[in-house]
């Protein structure tokens, strides 16, 4: 009785540890795949835009804008696209971007942009497989002018602290299908920052 007591529980651990490995992702180590990825980084604005065009990969992400944003108009203001290796990670940075509150910018005071991502790679789930990005950082060192009696009074030249801002967080998403992974706001203007992004696999 003992040694089928027994029996049945290994039994039930077993079944238990395959259960769970089958509903935990998979990453496939043989992949050697690169993957190209997209980020798409659009303005929502209450003001007219001189060009509205969007690229049809974006109708979808568009609709659901419009349906939850509060926005008259939307266009693209960058498209950043680099090649990563699955399991790869992704680390670019850039003088201008578009955070920094209109005024505060000038040849004496540029922002700075960083895109990040700490690993990208390709994971075989119950639904199929999809692609992860770990480590996903967007965002900006931006010049924010100090008040200051002096500058003020002509007496010297403004003075400038630099602020961070940015959003960072992990995704998944299906490959070759566009996401949002979230709004920034640009200063007083009311304007936002919606990125967008997305990745699949390169046949070359």
């Amino acid at each position: 009785m003992k040694k089928q007591k027994l029996m049945l529980l290994v039994l039930c651990l077993t079944l238990t540890a395959l259960s769970a490995r089958a509903q935990s992702p998979q990453t496939n180590p043989s992949d050697e795949s690169n993957l190209d990825t997209q980020l798409h980084i659009i303005v929502g604005t209450n003001q007219d835009v001189a060009d509205p065009k969007m690229p049809a990969s974006l109708d979808a992400v568009i609709r659901q804008l419009r349906a939850t944003l509060p926005f008259k108009n939307y266009r693209l203001a960058a498209t950043l696209i680099n090649r990563v290796k699955n399991e790869g990670r992704l680390d670019l940075s850039w003088v201008g971007g578009p955070l920094a509150p209109v005024g505060a910018v000038s040849q004496a005071t540029p922002s700075f942009s960083t895109f990040r991502l700490r690993q990208l790679k390709l994971v075989r789930t119950d639904e199929g497989q999809v692609v992860q990005m770990l480590g996903f950082y967007f965002g900006a060192r931006i010049p924010i002018q100090v008040n200051n009696p002096m500058a003020a009074a002509g007496a010297m030249p403004p003075a400038f602290n630099y602020e961070q801002t940015g959003v960072s967080t992990d995704i998944s998403m299906h490959e070759g299908e566009p996401v949002i992974v979230g709004t920034l706001n640009i200063g007083p203007s009311g304007d936002a920052i919606i990125l967008v992004v997305s990745a699949k696999r390169t046949s070359k």
